[in-house]
């Protein structure tokens, strides 16, 4: 008899609760990421990180993007994304002044925005109680200026710290690439034996940075280095210096790793490529959106780390990690 009362009470009890209205099941966060674009392998492995803490915290992750680094084609995305009212957005802003006002809108909206990999403003100092482009939660993202210094140390070594150089570029107002540069061309005043010429921007087209570089070598026979800020500009130059016939004459310096680099810089068409840690800055985001809608503080700038690739150490399990998947 009183196995049969406690049977029916443990069947009330489980009544109840799933009888509950759907208002009072604890509701699980969204969050968007934003990519620059969805095809490339460091946003893809930027993604998996993202995704990976997720699935850790228990919370919603979605993915939706462009398919090129364009602001024409990152804001209306934005846009669709905001009325969906997620709970956080993540991204990596395509221009750093043109995604302010949109992004405004995200917050008067009540969603929590986080920058990862490129930034809105000048500085990308958020949380100052000053400024239009101060009230993102955080930025996570590598020291592109240091990063920029290390290209010029390491091509200037390269060079043996002689000639001339150029940087291959996107295009002025992304913010990191436009530290990248600026990085490099501050370290390269310490090496008075290397001429830096004038950028060429390629709006993220490998065909058009290969001309360029076909360009700058018919005016500069003695070529002798190119520094890529990002993967199509270090590809684009990479292809230039194979049709070219430069390889080894010619070096390049690459800002990004993705898999498809590892046969450039075992042939020694690309000398270096500087990875960045895409994985670790979706994760980091991830985090600090779900603390922060926990109502717990997240630091306001957060830097990753990068990994130094070359002809001597790419087959290194612990270098190869750091390479970008592109699936």
């Amino acid at each position: 008899m009183k196995l049969t009362t406690g049977t029916g009470l443990a069947l009330g009890l489980v009544l109840t609760v799933s009888l509950l209205p759907a208002s009072a099941q604890p509701k699980k966060l969204n969050i968007v990421l934003i990519p620059g674009l969805t095809t490339d392998g460091f946003y893809i492995t930027m993604r998996q990180g993202a995704e990976a803490a997720a699935k850790r915290l228990g919370v919603n992750l979605s993915f939706q993007g462009g398919p090129e680094f364009s602001a024409t084609t990152q804001i209306p995305v934005l846009n669709a994304v905001i009325a969906r009212k997620p709970d956080a957005i993540l991204i990596a802003p395509t221009d750093k002044q043109q995604l302010i006002a949109p992004l405004k809108a995200a917050l008067d909206a009540g969603i929590k925005v986080i920058t990862v990999d490129t930034f809105i403003g000048d500085t990308g100092k958020y949380q100052t109680g000053s400024g239009v482009a101060d009230f993102p939660l955080s930025y996570v993202a590598s020291d592109n200026v240091e990063g920029g210094r290390v290209a010029a140390r390491a091509l200037a070594a390269a060079i043996g710290s002689k000639g001339k150089v150029y940087v291959s570029n996107v295009k002025p107002g992304i913010s990191t690439t436009d530290q990248r540069e600026q990085g490099f061309k501050e370290e390269m005043k310490k090496f008075p034996g290397v001429s830096v010429l004038e950028t060429q921007f390629n709006d993220n087209d490998t065909n058009k940075a290969a001309s360029q570089f076909a360009a700058v070598l018919a005016r500069n026979a003695n070529l002798a280095g190119v520094f890529g800020t990002n993967l199509f500009s270090a590809q684009g130059a990479a292809n230039g210096v194979k049709n070219a016939g430069k390889k080894g004459a010619v070096k390049v310096v690459a800002f990004d790793a993705p898999e498809s680099m590892v046969g450039d810089i075992k042939s020694g068409t690309i000398d270096i490529a500087i990875a960045q840690h895409p994985a670790e800055m979706g994760q980091r985001g991830v985090e600090f959106a779900v603390a922060a809608l926990s109502g717990k503080k997240v630091p306001a700038r957060y830097g990753t780390g990068y990994t130094v690739m070359n002809k001597g150490n790419i087959d290194d399990p612990k270098v190869k990690a750091f390479l970008y998947s592109s699936k």
